[in-house]
């Protein structure tokens, strides 16, 4: 099949920026191509990854969904990149027989009906902009099955659960050491962000004595000036966002994998790179992680919010088996599982297409 895969414009490819949702494109294009098929990316300027057939295209960057309230406008900055993206991609739609978009945006929801070429969105954000969720119910009512989720909990946040197509998520877990052996550490991952509840892994951390190494991108750099100031007593270590070979080997070294959102995570793909390495999740119970962990057997699911369940849970890591960990990552979500959820989903859209 020929494919182009258009990025979202918050940021670059490899940038902290985007988070996972970089990583999730950058290997679902592998896996297609290394399937043989025909594929094309348009990211934003600076998105150079070498191996992959990108093109990268200039303008503004979009300001990211959780910097903004559920009611806010929808703005596009002047020669914003989301417009230039879109714009190439419906003047050279004809060489393409899908368009998979990756942007939680408006824009490419509302232009979508006009492509002739199907257009498919893989939403990576739970609900977040009352605009938005108006813009997908629109999409569902004109193109049917072209709206996918990563998990059925990040769907449930949105008005009509049932128009989505669950495909899960998938990394290469080759990429990834497994090392059964861990330090004392716990590791946190994630934008730095207060939606993201660094704050609940630093407190349990403080409170068990263990060191916190921290993973990610500064987004909001007051929020974590505030929090080394409420927690002077931790022992904090920022590794900074780090390249998937670096991080990788850091994150593995690991006891276990903090992940305390206060927000509903639609994936949380840190949690598949922790796995991958053999090191136990503890998630609070929401979103996406609490249908990737298996209570008592990869991790421990904690209720939302609740520090003390975070710091029962670390005093209980030593039940855990880390080989649980990397045979579920091997079963569940490597590329290949998540190459086929896709093909399917581009047959079923396409198969509709002719059938209509």
């Amino acid at each position: 099949m020929k494919i182009l895969l258009v990025a979202t414009p918050v940021g670059t490819l490899q940038s902290g920026q985007v988070g996972g949702v970089g990583l999730n494109i950058c290997n679902i294009a592998k896996e297609l191509l290394g399937r043989g098929h025909d594929l094309t990316i348009f990211a934003p300027q600076g998105s150079r990854v070498e191996g992959l057939p990108i093109q990268e295209i200039a303008g503004a960057l979009q300001k990211s969904a959780p910097k903004q309230t559920r009611d806010s406008d929808i703005v596009i900055p002047p020669n914003g990149v989301i417009g230039n993206l879109w714009d190439r991609a419906f003047q050279e739609q004809h060489h393409y027989q899908i368009i998979v978009n990756f942007a939680y945006d408006w824009l490419p929801l509302y232009v979508a009906p006009f492509f002739s070429t199907p257009v498919l969105h893989y939403i990576n954000m739970s609900s977040w902009l009352v605009a938005m969720e108006t813009a997908i119910d629109r999409v569902a009512a004109l193109k049917p099955g072209t709206l996918g989720v990563h998990t059925q909990a990040q769907a449930e946040t949105f008005p009509q659960p049932d128009i989505f197509r669950i495909l899960g998520g998938g990394i290469e877990v080759n990429r990834y050491e497994f090392q059964v052996n861990a330090g004392q550490d716990l590791a946190w991952a994630g934008r730095i962000s207060p939606e993201k509840g660094l704050e609940d892994a630093i407190a349990a951390a403080e409170i068990t004595g263990k060191r916190l190494q921290i993973f990610g991108y500064i987004q909001d750099e007051a929020y974590w000036q505030s929090l080394q100031q409420r927690y002077p007593q931790a022992q904090l270590v920022y590794r900074g966002f780090l390249p998937t070979a670096q991080f990788q080997q850091a994150l593995g070294q690991c006891q276990a994998l903090l992940m305390t959102h206060k927000w509903v995570e639609a994936l949380g793909r840190v949690a598949l790179e922790s796995l991958s390495c053999g090191v136990p999740i503890i998630a609070y119970r929401r979103g996406g992680p609490r249908e990737i962990v298996q209570d008592g057997i990869s991790g421990f699911l904690v209720e939302p919010d609740s520090i003390a369940g975070l710091t029962t849970a670390i005093a209980n890591l030593d039940q855990l088996d880390r080989h649980h960990c990397r045979q579920r990552a091997e079963s569940e979500y490597s590329l290949a599982a998540l190459g086929d959820r896709l093909e399917q989903w581009f047959a079923d859209v396409l198969g509709g297409l002719h059938s209509g």
